[in-house]
């Protein structure tokens, strides 16, 4: 299950190619790609900064991994992150998943994006027309998140 953190673009051919290389058990994969907006909160975005804490950011994203690959029967996943500058358009994030059937790889590829967006620690900051602002958590994300939290509930 690799997880990337990297400044440099990714091409989502090449990585899909990658993980399904020589698994004859594959029969879905789901793929997410998140690209930088032009427009955030009413705002021009004339671009974005990323930052994570090494080591600590990779650690995090191996177990919501981990924790996809408990819940459901995926073959595998790969998430790639990028940090430092970039400009609307750009790729941010890749999390792609294979399994048999595509109803785990639907699911777990949800998930995984699900919780990258509220329990990775990335930090966010737009350049904008009025000057530089961080980007909190939306509203959105978390409960997105917790919908997971909830169906794990007795």
């Amino acid at each position: 299950m690799p997880v990337r953190i990297q400044e440099a673009d990714f091409d989502l051919t090449t990585e899909i190619a990658q993980l399904r290389q020589d698994d004859l058990q594959i029969g879905a994969i789901t793929s997410f790609v998140g690209t930088v907006r032009d427009m955030n909160e009413g705002s021009r975005v004339q671009a974005m900064t990323l930052e994570h804490y090494p080591g600590m950011t990779e650690k995090a994203l191996e177990a919501i991994v981990a924790d996809a690959k408990s819940r459901w029967d995926i073959r595998d996943a790969l998430v790639i992150h990028r940090v430092g500058p970039l400009l609307p358009a750009d790729q941010i994030v890749l999390v792609a998943v294979s399994s048999a059937h595509r109803g785990e790889s639907f699911q777990a590829c949800e998930f995984i994006m699900d919780y990258l967006k509220t329990a990775a620690p990335f930090w966010k900051k737009e350049d904008t027309p009025e000057g530089g602002r961080w980007v909190d958590a939306r509203i959105a994300d978390d409960a997105a998140a917790a919908r997971w939290a909830q169906e794990d509930a007795p």
